[in-house]
């Protein structure tokens, strides 16, 4: 039986090991938030409900049909957390972690798996970067957990220093990981106008969504201080393009509700309001005002920006500010009549073109399809709109929701599990799943030129 396993695993390519993985850890998830230690006394979870809580974790979406506070127990939501641990880091992170500990050789098939996982390039270095990953997330954590645990008990949030540090603990995991859960029964919405509570849970958001290469790099540039020192490209245009998104969102965000849901409001209330809302559509999930109280172009707009998402190799889902930003480069390019795509003195290769163009492409077509499904099956209870945003919300694993979640049909919930699973794996993990190698052609037709546009 053993030795048919392995002939099976050996079968696999390793994206669709890591397919399969992230699908046993969904039903393993499922079976451990239905077990009645996990719920609260009384509490009943259905299977659908915690099939789409599990996705939604493991995901780490935050979409949810439940109310995680009044639905599970203390052990329910330690089960929760460590779902949300395993699916920011990733399985191959956490993998690693163990293997090093057991003193197991780390394989060249292994090596694959976590350059599949982390959508590298190459084998070189992933195992420090795997230990890297690991002991950021860690750090990062554990930091925001002792500083929102002690601010929660001294503000008076808590009564006791056992539930303020254990909500400290399950925001700083929840933020980090850009899940978007909470034990606080109304999202941030009690934190509106607590502003430091929505810088750290802004930074922790930042932190996890910006991008583990860009957080390794910004370490080796402040601990070594090398003579020299260069910023890769990916970084440089990783964080530009992350600080426009946010900065463009928050200034769209308080343009159109200025005189709408911002009437009457402070400046810095609207400030806050629009940043930690733009902050929050990368993928975070979390919020501090009901978004039905948005105008139809500020959910569209942020429908955009959920639909594009955090950075690769990140606790993120969409198609990826580098995805987005390459597409935009190329348009630009060719616009103006130039051959050769160029960013910061640096030209991008047309492997990367293609790249980019094939996973915003896949990814309009999902989301397009995915509306097109949801609306005969839900459109007498919701508007397009609505629909819209369910749908960019779960492809972008950010969590952020009009409230039509829990009443989706059975049918409509299967699709948004089916769109956050893709967010988290990424389109191109998906694709490679129906490639098994890479065919150097052997004969070549002669090309003929076609009408584009």
């Amino acid at each position: 039986m053993k030795r048919q396993a392995n002939r099976l695993f050996d079968r696999l390519t390793p994206a669709q090991f890591i397919v399969l993985a992230y699908l046993i850890a969904v039903i393993v998830s499922t079976f451990l938030l239905m077990l009645p230690i996990s719920l609260k006394p009384g509490v009943r979870l259905n299977a659908i409900d915690a099939m789409f809580t599990a996705v939604s974790g493991v995901s780490v979406t935050g979409l949810t049909v439940v109310n995680t506070s009044e639905t599970f127990s203390v052990f329910g939501t330690v089960v929760l957390m460590l779902i949300l641990q395993f699916g920011g880091i990733g399985i191959m992170t956490l993998g690693t972690f163990v293997w090093i500990l057991l003193g197991r050789n780390i394989t060249l098939s292994y090596r694959q798996l976590i350059m599949v996982d982390q959508n590298r390039y190459n084998l070189s270095g992933l195992v420090q970067l795997m230990r890297s990953v690991l002991v950021l997330a860690l750090l990062f954590e554990a930091a925001g957990a002792v500083v929102l645990g002690v601010y929660f008990r001294a503000a008076g949030y808590c009564d006791n220093w056992g539930v303020a540090l254990y909500q400290g603990l399950f925001h700083s995991m929840s933020s980090y990981t850009n899940a978007g859960f909470d034990l606080f029964g109304d999202s941030m919405f009690q934190f509106r106008h607590d502003y430091f509570v929505q810088i750290v849970t802004m930074l922790l958001l930042v932190l996890g969504a910006i991008g583990f290469p860009v957080l390794i790099e910004l370490r080796t540039y402040l601990t070594h201080r090398k003579k020299g020192f260069r910023f890769s490209l990916f970084t440089k245009l990783t964080v530009t393009m992350y600080a426009l998104l946010v900065a463009l969102g928050a200034i769209g965000i308080w343009i159109v509700e200025n005189g709408v849901s911002f009437a009457g409001m402070s400046w810095h209330e609207k400030l806050f309001y629009s940043l930690f809302n733009s902050v929050t559509s990368r993928s975070g999930g979390l919020s501090t005002m009901d978004v039905n109280e948005f105008t139809s172009p500020t959910q569209f707009l942020l429908s955009i920006l959920m639909f594009i998402g955090a950075s690769p190799s990140s606790v993120g889902g969409g198609i990826r500010t580098t995805t987005f930003a390459v597409v935009l480069l190329t348009l630009i390019t060719y616009a103006t009549g130039r051959s050769e795509v160029r960013v910061f003195r640096r030209s991008i290769s047309q492997d990367d073109v293609t790249k980019s163009f094939v996973v915003f492409s896949t990814a309009t077509m999902l989301v397009i399809g995915s509306v097109m499904v949801l609306s005969p099956l839900e459109r007498e209870h919701f508007s397009l709109n609505k629909i819209i945003f369910e749908v960019c919300s779960a492809f972008g694993t950010s969590g952020l929701s009009t409230g039509i979640t829990s009443l989706l049909s059975a049918p409509g919930k299967a699709v948004v599990m089916v769109l956050m699973f893709i967010g988290r794996v990424g389109i191109p993990a998906l694709l490679f799943m129906f490639r098994t190698k890479r065919r150097k052609e052997k004969y070549h037709y002669p090309q003929e030129d076609l009408i584009i546009g």
